[in-house]
């Protein structure tokens, strides 16, 4: 059950999040600045899930991008609108919290 959850929000159980972030991967964190203010990724970069349209001009297509929310439901609908622009190296972290033992905060 878990995994058809996880799968459906586009979690990728075998994606390895720590040598994805080690070889420079662009964190998106698409929840609310409120939510980010409150505690996020040293480094990443807060852009809401409804901004992401207007904003994905910032974000390098060349680039690996890891986008991470609340709860993973933002953030793979964020996911999903990369992939539908041109990004090809787009994972759905999840929680953004998750990321925490792959980083420095």
């Amino acid at each position: 059950m878990i995994r058809k959850i996880k799968k459906l929000l586009g979690i990728a159980p075998k994606a390895d999040l720590k040598k994805i972030i080690q070889n420079g991967a662009i964190v998106v964190d698409v929840r609310s600045p409120g939510e980010y203010a409150s505690g996020h990724i040293k480094g990443s970069l807060n852009i809401p899930v409804s901004l992401i349209p207007d904003q994905m001009h910032q974000l390098k297509k060349d680039k690996a991008i890891i986008t991470c929310c609340a709860s993973g439901i933002r953030s793979n609908t964020a996911r999903t609108m990369l992939l539908s622009n041109g990004f090809t190296e787009v994972y759905n972290a999840g929680k953004w919290n998750r990321l925490l033992k792959y980083t420095d905060i």
